[in-house]
């Protein structure tokens, strides 16, 4: 019962498959035919159209077909540049306009470049021209490469000259400041060798005066001896003052007011150290020809009897002068031991342009760093860096420091504080003793 089914519905099936496809190709047929009719009528109308416009159509007519034109070139018949002609139509003739520029000339020139240039590239061929212009450009780049190691040697040595002409430079300079330096040196040698020649000159004639003198058996007390026995010239010369059998070397200005002075102290150039102790101002120091300190006991030999004079010369360092002068001046006056009794000093009738700065002091001892004799609560030797007859404690400080010219400390240069102040150095000093007017008369009197 079911296989009766099934084969009745395979059946079935079948025959819907055949009738489905029998409608499909019926439809395709329709739709061809309708196609067709629709080209025919296009074709119709189109044709029906140009032959309404009267265009001509040679299936139609049965005329031939339109020929190519013909196109000559130099008629000369009627001037033309050229004719254009059709076997059924008028021919068409073209011709040039006289006022049209003439290029003949410029398009033969052209044609010759051309064939130049044709020449050219059939005798040597692309490749080879190719092949030369390599060859060329490997010659430039080679020439180009060489040319930039030439520039860069040419660079170091420039830098390398540059470096040796600084250095050459620098030798030149040195060269020159050692000949300036060699010819400043040769210039202070001579001027050396003839100042002592010169001191050597004058000491020779001293000495040969002095050698005269001891020959005539004369023993000066001070230079103003010396001056009256004719030694006219400043020097260093040899006294032997009443106490003093051996005697010493002094240095004896036989210039300045008359001749005659025994110096005792000078400043000129701050070269020797005045800053000193007790023995060293006892016994003296420094050069007799330069700055120096004969020594307190040499002082009192020289003036204890009080018979002698004092003049103070000055000098600041715009070269302006003054001096002091002292009617009466002694060291250790009358004393029978000096020492012990500080070497006083006495000193009186002042007179000068520099003013008085030193009358104050009469009557005090002498005071160093070491030896305080003075009337202050300090040490004013120590304080204000010298060494002199404080009292409490200076308006005077010829043994203070060398301070060159105006300073900021108070009181401790080497100070005459009624001509420049206490704040001024002065550059040059000299203290010396001479006999007075009066005493040195008298002297000459008792010796005759």
């Amino acid at each position: 019962m079911n296989d009766r089914w099934t084969i009745m519905n395979n059946s079935a099936s079948e025959l819907d498959a055949k009738t489905h496809t029998h409608k499909r190709c019926c439809s395709v047929l329709l739709w061809g035919v309708a196609a067709l009719v629709t080209m025919t009528v296009v074709v119709a109308a189109t044709v029906a159209v140009l032959h309404l416009q009267h265009h001509p159509l040679p299936f139609i007519s049965g005329s031939p077909l339109p020929t190519s034109p013909i196109i000559s070139t130099h008629e000369k018949e009627n001037g033309a540049l050229v004719t254009v002609s059709r076997g059924d139509s008028q021919p068409i003739s073209i011709f040039l306009d006289p006022n049209c520029p003439d290029l003949s000339s410029s398009l033969m020139r052209w044609e010759e470049v051309e064939r130049s240039l044709l020449r050219l590239l059939s005798g040597h061929g692309e490749r080879g021209v190719a092949h030369t212009l390599a060859e060329e450009l490997k010659l430039l780049s080679g020439h180009a490469h060489n040319l930039h190691l030439e520039a860069d040697w040419l660079k170091r040595g420039q830098g390398a000259l540059s470096q040796r002409l600084e250095a050459l430079q620098s030798d030149q300079s040195n060269m020159m400041q050692l000949l300036a330096d060699r010819q400043d040196a040769m210039l202070q040698v001579m001027r050396s060798a003839s100042d002592s020649l010169l001191e050597l000159q004058r000491e020779t004639l001293i000495n040969s005066q002095h050698a005269q003198a001891d020959v005539r058996g004369f023993r000066p007390q001070d230079c103003s001896e010396l001056q009256d026995a004719g030694f006219t010239s400043d020097g260093v010369y040899s006294i032997y003052p009443t106490h003093d059998a051996a005697g010493f070397r002094v240095y004896c200005d036989m210039t300045t007011d008359g001749g005659g002075w025994t110096v005792i102290q000078r400043r000129m150039d701050g070269s020797v150290n005045f800053f000193r102790g007790w023995t060293a101002y006892r016994d003296g120091f420094g050069d007799m020809t330069g700055e120096h300190w004969i020594g307190l006991h040499r002082i009192f030999l020289l003036t204890a009897s009080g018979r002698f004079q004092l003049r103070v010369d000055l000098s600041d360092f715009d070269n302006v002068t003054a001096f002091a002068l002292y009617g009466s001046f002694a060291v250790g006056l009358n004393s029978v031991n000096p020492e012990e009794d500080g070497y006083p000093l006495t000193v009186l009738q002042y007179s000068g342009t520099a003013g008085d700065s030193l009358l104050k002091h009469s009557g005090m001892r002498f005071t160093t760093k070491d030896r305080d004799q003075d009337q202050s609560e300090n040490n004013c030797a120590a304080y204000y860096q010298g060494a002199w007859w404080y009292r409490n404690c200076h308006t005077s400080n010829l043994n203070g420091q060398y301070l060159h010219g105006g300073h900021a400390s108070y009181a401790d240069g080497v100070e005459w504080s009624s001509w420049t102040g206490w704040q001024y150095s002065l550059r040059f000093t000299e203290m010396k003793v001479r006999p007075a007017i009066g005493a040195k008369r008298d002297a000459t009197d008792t010796s005759s």
